[in-house]
């Protein structure tokens, strides 16, 4: 099991506030997108070559601004549901919760700019692989919580899968080298 570890942990205020909670993914993951010029990354994904049942490129956006704010609704009320709990076991859950969602967000906003910044198939796997693990043990941890924290994660782990099969599949489809295949066309 995981701890609850201060330094790794976003604030309690990020969580203990409905609209901080929700923006603070939202905002995060906009500015990640935008960090990287939407029109090239968009140029990226059509030029790479992309595994079959890719969504078009203009599905991500919508898709993630809605997982964004799930999140961040379920991260306010895993945490305020688990800290004002009388059992100490279900606060400790709660706050080894906040850790591994921390964790969670840094890496999710860590694959962009592997993936279309530095065009780093590797390393963006490698980074959406320990997404998905981290983000199954914050499913474990805060179902235990409440259980519908655990369901409300449900659809963005199934997309962090999906996203998972595109990322490696485009990774192995470009021969692990994105500059080569951009250079390519």
């Amino acid at each position: 099991m995981t701890t609850y570890i201060p330094s790794l942990t976003l604030p309690s205020f990020a969580f203990d506030n409905p609209a901080v909670a929700i923006l603070l993914p939202v905002a995060c993951g906009t500015a990640t997108g935008f960090a990287i010029s939407p029109s090239v990354s968009q140029t990226q994904y059509r030029t790479l070559k992309q595994p079959p049942l890719h969504p078009p490129g203009y599905v991500f956006g919508p898709v993630w601004t809605a997982l964004y704010a799930t999140m961040g609704y379920t991260a306010y009320r895993a945490y305020t549901t688990g800290a004002s709990s009388f059992d100490p076991n279900t606060v400790a859950l709660a706050k080894h919760g906040a850790t591994l969602y921390t964790v969670q967000l840094a890496l999710n906003l860590l694959w962009t700019p592997l993936y279309f910044g530095l065009g780093n198939p590797i390393a963006a796997s490698v980074d959406i692989v320990a997404l998905g693990g981290t983000l199954a043990c914050l499913i474990n941890v805060w179902g235990q919580v409440d259980p519908v924290c655990g369901w409300l994660l449900a659809p963005y782990l199934g997309w962090v899968s999906f996203a998972t099969y595109l990322c490696v599949g485009s990774g192995y489809l470009n021969n692990w080298d994105f500059g080569s295949a951009m250079k390519e066309d």
